[in-house]
């Protein structure tokens, strides 16, 4: 697998010569600075695979181009989108980038209720709360027939999710409700699906908004619009060479009343089959995926590694009540050893980046302080590059077991 690294763009305090120093071979990026629903020019695309070439580096992966929510709901205008996509596609092909991960989940991308979560060795990590989530859902968004919903969510055997929230409501304050908004929304969708920003002055209810636009669609509708739009994009995927990767669902469950397509075994095979051509594939989101208990990772790798275009590894541990958190990327449900042995000997140089490092916490100002580095969530420095040294750790091992001769980039051999 090539070692790739999330890099999001010029601005990104994290530079590219500090990651060529620590092993990185390709850099996954996108033009953050172009607004949803725009083309991508080649001049532009050019400008960024040429600095990111400068430094010894190449673009490999384009994460994302994203799918705008006319397209996924079936909006009047979603075939005037499909054809910005394609010239985007068009684009990115001429200047030598030939894989696009990207999601089609509706109106929230990923989602945690916390994103400094306590792990036993002091550093945190994203996690996900169900009974948080729900508060957010019932008493922050108010969503009609969020109550009724909840009262009825049985994935957890004795876990009353409700009654949970309706603790949460007794101790919650203005401070905490801004905190659980700013981890759901702000945080983490501004910066990946271009949908929000911290500049949104009324971000609930601009997501009440994007809701209304899903009223009537449920998840064979979704499914329709998937395939429209896979169908629509294959003639130049075809033609360009075009991997296209969706990502799963995170996390792989149900959540606003929304349908989510690609969070088990099932919605993978269906819309693999749905859609045949070999250019519509898998991004194969280890942590995603290892968040539904439901999914027995390691066999899904083996199953799709013909389709999977990319690789995300990281994992996930989950709690007793369902509750989950990122585990280190030597733990948890993933079984990221094996996964590293099924794409090494499968897959022909398919990308990998690691993904959702820990945050290490320390004095103000310390060496270790990440909240003084500057970061999106999930994307620090060195919990990143902590976990890319135990992956790169299981990828030399795992070539020598299968007798591939391992390199280190950067070092004399």
């Amino acid at each position: 697998m090539e070692r790739t690294w999330r890099w999001f763009g010029k601005k990104d305090k994290i530079t590219l010569k500090m990651l060529r120093q620590i092993g990185v071979e390709g850099i996954v990026t996108a033009l953050h600075d172009v607004p949803l629903g725009q083309v991508w020019t080649r001049e532009a695309i050019r400008d960024l695979r040429q600095y990111i070439e400068a430094e010894g580096l190449r673009w490999s992966v384009v994460e994302s181009l994203p799918v705008t929510e006319t397209i996924k709901y079936g909006g009047p205008d979603r075939d005037q989108q499909i054809e910005i996509y394609k010239e985007s596609l068009r684009n990115l092909s001429a200047e030598g980038i030939h894989t696009v991960c990207y999601n089609f989940m509706p109106v929230l991308d990923w989602a945690r209720t916390d994103l400094l979560h306590a792990n036993p060795n002091g550093s945190t990590n994203l996690y996900f709360s169900y009974a948080e989530f729900a508060y957010f859902d019932i008493f922050i968004l108010r969503r009609e027939g969020a109550r009724e919903e909840w009262a009825s969510f049985c994935d957890f055997p004795g876990r009353n999710v409700l009654a949970e929230a309706d603790a949460l409501a007794a101790t919650m304050t203005p401070e905490k409700e801004h905190k659980l908004v700013e981890n759901i929304v702000i945080k983490t969708q501004g910066f990946v699906s271009g949908n929000f920003s911290e500049n949104d002055e009324a971000p609930i209810q601009k997501f009440r908004d994007f809701l209304e636009l899903y009223k009537d669609v449920d998840k064979n509708k979704l499914r329709e619009n998937m395939k429209y739009f896979l169908e629509a994009i294959m003639p130049v995927c075809e033609e360009c060479d075009m991997n296209m990767c969706v990502h799963p669902d995170d996390p792989p469950i149900e959540i606003l009343g929304l349908p989510r397509i690609v969070r088990t075994e099932e919605d993978i095979q269906w819309f693999l089959d749905a859609v045949p051509n070999p250019h519509n594939g898998l991004t194969f989101c280890a942590g995603s995926l290892s968040a539904g208990a439901y999914n027995n990772v390691v066999e899904m790798a083996r199953k799709f590694t013909s389709r999977t275009h990319f690789v995300h590894l990281r994992s996930c541990h989950i709690f007793p009540n369902g509750d989950f958190t990122e585990a280190s990327h030597l733990g948890g449900r993933a079984d990221l050893v094996e996964l590293c042995r099924i794409f090494e000997k499968e897959a022909h140089h398919v990308p990998m980046r690691v993904d959702h490092g820990m945050t290490f916490t320390d004095e103000p100002g310390g060496i270790f302080d990440e909240s003084s580095h500057g970061h999106n969530a999930g994307y620090t420095l060195l919990g990143r590059m902590f976990a890319m040294g135990q992956v790169q750790g299981i990828l030399a091992t795992v070539d020598r077991e299968l007798g591939i001769d391992y390199k280190q980039p950067g070092f004399y051999e």
